[in-house]
This record gives structure tokens, C-alpha cells and sequence, in this order.
């Protein structure tokens, strides 16, 4: 496949576009778009299939001796390019039988016009990039408390890339890193209607309806100080476990 975008070998070559976060992985058909319009094909590095492996993997078998992958990040928070390197660079490593060129942008496109100017700037994977285990990532964190923030179709749409933005703008504000709350995006977390939904453990508190303000209150009220914000709260009805023992 000889793709449009700059920089990229022309002889059996490939072009993949990622998406880095829970936001691409939502805006599926924007990506799909815009990876039609490069002649390139898709994979997500979190939150969604084809993962990147599996894609890389399915290009490989396919011929391709040459793929150019670039980072695409649409929403306003996910991972660092770094770790798109270290991604393929392990998959690179592990790959049994032929090994295409990976060719890695650089930076990542932080919108659909921006991927033939990041295509133009690559680092081939060489096997010698950092892995995928630290000393650092080896114990369970000792934060005080989780924000699980949901990240599913509805929750996007009603503005959960908005309300994700501030909650870590606020937590910034007050002093709170990761070792006080660790913030996490997920998948559907079910009472949809309420969107955008965040919960927070371990304390077994859900709010609904999560705008900017919202979202600020919930971190100067209740994960700084203590009271849950009860305007957004929604009810928990929590079901006992059954008494197998009797």
C-alpha cells in the first residue's frame, strides 16, 4: 500500500493511526475518517480493539515491510507518546517470523489535520526502548482515594472530556497528585441517564450530572474535605450478599 502521507516509504508500506486515549476510543468514526482519507488502517492503545499488537500483527502477516505509526490524542488527557514507542517496541521484540520497519512519529496529531505534518517526522523502533515494567509501577498504590471517571459513548457526549479536565485542573490547584487520588477512566459505568457519571472509592459515592463546577466541588468538598458533594449525588442501593452457609 503506497500511502499519501509524508515521509512514509512507498514499497509495501503501511500507515497506522492510534488512538492514545478512552477520547479516540469513543470517536471511533472520526478516526475511521480521517485513517481513510491517509489510506491508513486503525488500532487503540487502550479501551478498544484492534489493539495495537493486533494490528501490527495482522500488518506483519500481511506483508507489510514497512509501518509508519502514528499517535493520534483528539481528547485533552491520555498517555504520553513515550508510551506508544514502548508499546511497539515490545510487540517488535516479542514478534515471531517477519518483523516489518516500525516507523514511529515522533508527536503525537492532536487533530485530523495535523497527521501528514507528524507523519513527516519518525524514529525507527530499534528493540532498545524501556520496556513495559519499572521498579516504580510494581506496588498497588497507596492513594487515599480512586475517581473513576466514566468514559463511555454517553458520558462523552454529555461532556466528560469537559468535567475530566477540570477535576485534574482543581486537583492540581489543591497540591492532590496521584499518591492522594488516583484518577481513572473507564468504560460504561451503567446509570447512564445520570451522565456524566464519576464514582469514587473507596468511599461508594456516585455523582451524576458532572459538569466543570461540579466536578471542582467534588474535589475542594469532598476529596479534600471530606463531605460528599450531596447536589450531584446519586443513590446507592447496595445489594447484601446472599448467605450461602446456612
Amino acid at each position: 500500500m503506497t500511502s499519501p502521507v509524508p515521509g512514509a516509504p512507498a514499497r509495501r508500506s503501511a500507515v497506522l493511526l492510534v488512538g492514545m486515549s478512552a477520547g479516540e476510543a469513543v470517536r471511533r468514526d472520526e478516526l475511521l475518517r480521517t485513517a481513510a482519507s491517509h489510506r491508513a488502517s486503525i488500532a487503540f492503545l487502550q479501551q478498544a480493539d484492534p489493539s495495537l499488537s493486533a494490528e501490527l500483527t495482522r500488518l506483519a502477516d500481511a506483508g507489510a515491510e514497512t509501518v509508519v505509526v502514528i499517535g493520534v490524542r483528539l481528547a485533552a488527557s491520555g498517555p504520553a507518546q513515550s508510551w506508544l514507542r514502548r508499546i511497539a517496541a515490545y510487540w517488535w521484540r516479542e514478534r515471531a517470523g517477519h518483523r516489518p520497519e516500525l516507523l514511529v512519529a515522533t508527536r503525537l496529531a492532536d487533530s485530523p489535520d495535523a497527521v501528514a505534518t507528524v507523519a513527516a517526522a519518525t524514529k525507527a523502533i530499534t528493540g532498545d526502548e524501556p520496556g513495559l515494567t519499572s521498579a516504580a509501577w510494581e506496588d498497588v498504590p497507596g492513594h487515599r482515594h480512586q475517581v473513576l471517571v466514566c468514559r463511555g459513548p454517553r458520558c462523552t457526549a454529555k461532556g466528560a472530556e469537559e468535567g475530566l479536565r477540570a477535576l485534574v485542573q482543581k486537583l492540581t490547584e489543591q497540591g492532590l497528585g496521584d499518591d492522594d487520588v488516583l484518577v481513572t477512566q473507564t468504560g460504561c459505568q451503567f446509570p447512564c441517564n445520570q451522565a456524566p457519571v464519576v464514582s469514587v472509592q473507596p468511599d461508594d459515592i456516585w455523582y451524576g450530572r458532572i459538569d466543570p463546577a461540579a466536578a471542582g466541588r467534588i474535589v475542594t468538598e469532598h476529596l479534600a474535605d471530606g463531605r460528599p458533594v450531596e447536589s450531584h449525588r446519586l443513590p446507592r442501593h447496595k445489594k447484601e450478599q446472599a448467605d450461602h452457609h446456612s
